[in-house]
Formats: C-alpha cells, structure tokens, sequence
C-alpha cells in the first residue's frame, strides 16, 4: 500500500531543477580534497554570454554606472533586474562593500530610488575659472561670451590700427604740409634775396652810369635822331648806314664825348671835314660833315669841349652830325649802344 507521506529530502548538495528556484532549500556544501573529483584533460572555462567574467569587472561596471547618474537622476529610468546564475550570484561581493557604491545602497530594497544629482551640470564643462567666478555656469554662455569678447578685441584692435592709420596719415599730411610752406617760404625768400641781388645791381649800375655820364656827354644839342646804325639804303656807298646821324642847324658846336687826343682834322672825301678822337682805351670817335674845326692833331681835349661845328660838307643832303664809333681794332660798332652804355640818353 502506498503511503502518501513525501520522501524525505536528501542531503544532495546538487539537486535538479533550473538556476535561480528561490522556493527550494539549500544546505551548504563544504567540498573538501577527497569529495572533489580531479579534473582530467583540458581545462575549459565556460564562456559567460551577457555577463562580467568576474567579480571585479563587474564591479567596476557597477561605478561606472553609478559615476554617471551625474548625467541623470535616478528617478528617470526605471530599475532593471539582472539574473545571474546562483554559481556566479554566491561568489558576487557585496554591492555595499565595493569603494564609493555603498553610499548608493539603502538596506530597504523597497526604499524609492534616491535622486542623484552631479555636482555640476555637464554644461559647464570648458568653463574656467575667471568665467566660474563671473557666475557663468553654461558651456553654450561661456562660448557666446568668448566670440563676443574675442570680436570685442579684434574690433577694439581694427579701431586702433584705424586710428593709428589715421594718425599716421595726419602726420604724414602735415609734415607734406609743413614741406610745402617751407619750400613756399624757401622760394620766397630765394625770389626776395634774387629780387634784392638785382635791385642792388641795377642800383650799381645806375651808380656806375652816373659816374660815366659825368664823365660823358652827347656830342650835340638841339638834335634829331634822323637815320641809326646798320639801316641799309641806297644813299650809302656801303648799302647801309654806318653812323648816327644828328640832325641839327648848322654851327650848332660839336662837342667832345669823353677826353682823349686829337688823332686827325680835316676834309675825308664823302665824309666832308672829319675830326677822330681817340679816347685813352683806343675807342675812336668820327665827327663828320662838320661846317668847321676847332682842334688841330695831338691836341688834348676834355668832356664837353668844342671840337667843330655841324655842317653839311660831303656826301649830305642837309646840315646833320653824322657820328661813328670804332673799337681798338677798327671794327665799327653801334653809337646809340655805346653812348647809352656810358650812362647817357640819346
């Protein structure tokens, strides 16, 4: 007769079911060196698909874990169940002893999760130190604050190289500036001191023709100036004329230019009666036409004196004065030149 009493349980320490049965009993199972059968062969570790392959891997997957509810709070994902077999779960430190976890762990599993907050949002990170004391606590802030500041500097830098440009070209027009005025007062005073230089020379000049024209005089008075030197025409032998002419009445006196000697007096054929002076530079002076002689040769004569009286003796065709004038070497030359060059009017 079968009894309906349960088999009593054995002390197996395996006994069949699947991992994880938490309704069954389990004695504890101490092996010692004659219960374990040796393992013969290879030995194989078994691969741990899913799993940390050891205690302190998955320790440190679990601070891993832990270090980033920085980025959330715990209230924010919903708790996850892991199952590991009993083999693996016994071996397993406790959560509470790993170094900086146990702080996490409440004793209460029914406890509800404590909020975990970083100590400082992740947006602050590239904050520094002088942006952390100005009260900047967000990455994109600071950012901003850096492109203003550092466009802030690049404008404050093209102002000042704006205005050192701007100086630099004030300076530069100002230096033109000055350059121009004192070229302009270099040249004015060139045109005064050459404006004085000349005043001065033609003040000489006139000086030293006063002196001459003391020293001078025209050789008549009461004149016409009728035909000039160098005027062609078919009444001169020459074609041209060679002299000065005087117009005058005649026995108007003919008087000497400047002192010298008495070189000739008397008729020269066309010429009619001529008297030659000849000055103490060798310049001979042609009286010509004259109606008569007042000197003889060798005589020494002086500014202004009488030497003749005009005429129309010659080759004339009225009483006139007809005065030439030659160089040290015969050439003759203008009259009217000469006497204005002694400082007299003609």
């Amino acid at each position: 007769m079968a009894s309906n009493q349960p088999a009593p349980e054995t002390s197996s320490p395996l006994r069949s079911g699947s991992f994880g049965d938490e309704d069954r009993t389990w004695e504890e199972w101490n092996p010692t060196e004659d219960s374990v059968r040796p393992v013969r062969g290879r030995h194989r570790v078994a691969k741990q698909r899913g799993l940390a392959r050891s205690s302190t891997v998955l320790g440190v997957g679990v601070i891993a874990a832990v270090g980033a509810g920085g980025m959330a709070t715990a209230q924010s994902k919903p708790p996850v169940s892991i199952s590991l077999p009993d083999s693996i779960k016994a071996n397993l430190p406790d959560a509470s002893s790993l170094p900086g976890v146990g702080a996490f762990m409440s004793g209460d599993s029914e406890t509800e999760p404590t909020e975990i907050v970083a100590s400082a949002p992740l947006t602050s990170a590239g904050i520094t130190a002088a942006e952390a004391e100005q009260g900047a606590t967000d990455a994109g802030e600071a950012l901003r604050a850096r492109i203003l500041q550092q466009a802030e500097q690049q404008q404050a830098g093209a102002e000042a190289e704006a205005r050192a440009a701007q100086e630099t070209a004030a300076a530069e027009q100002a230096a033109l500036q000055a350059a121009k005025q004192q070229s302009a007062a270099e040249a004015k005073a060139a045109a005064e001191k050459k404006a004085a230089e000349e005043a001065a020379k033609k003040k000489a000049e006139a000086e030293r023709l006063a002196k001459l024209a003391a020293s001078y005089a025209i050789p008549t008075s009461s004149y016409t100036i009728t035909s000039t030197y160098g005027q062609s025409g078919s009444m001169w032998s020459s074609g041209h004329h060679t002299g000065l002419d005087f117009a005058a009445p005649t026995g108007t006196p003919v008087k000497a230019v400047h002192g010298g000697t008495i070189k000739s007096a008397g008729w020269s054929g066309s010429y009619g009666y001529r008297t030659v002076l000849e000055l103490d530079d060798g310049t001979e002076i042609w009286y010509c036409h004259q109606s008569s002689m007042d000197v003889s040769v060798g005589q020494r004569v002086s500014t202004g004196d009488t030497i003749g009286r005009v005429g129309a003796t010659g080759n004339v065709t009225g009483p006139h004065l007809h005065l030439e004038v030659h160089t040290a070497d015969g050439s003759g030359i203008d009259p009217m030149s000469w006497l204005r060059s002694k400082g007299l009017t003609v």
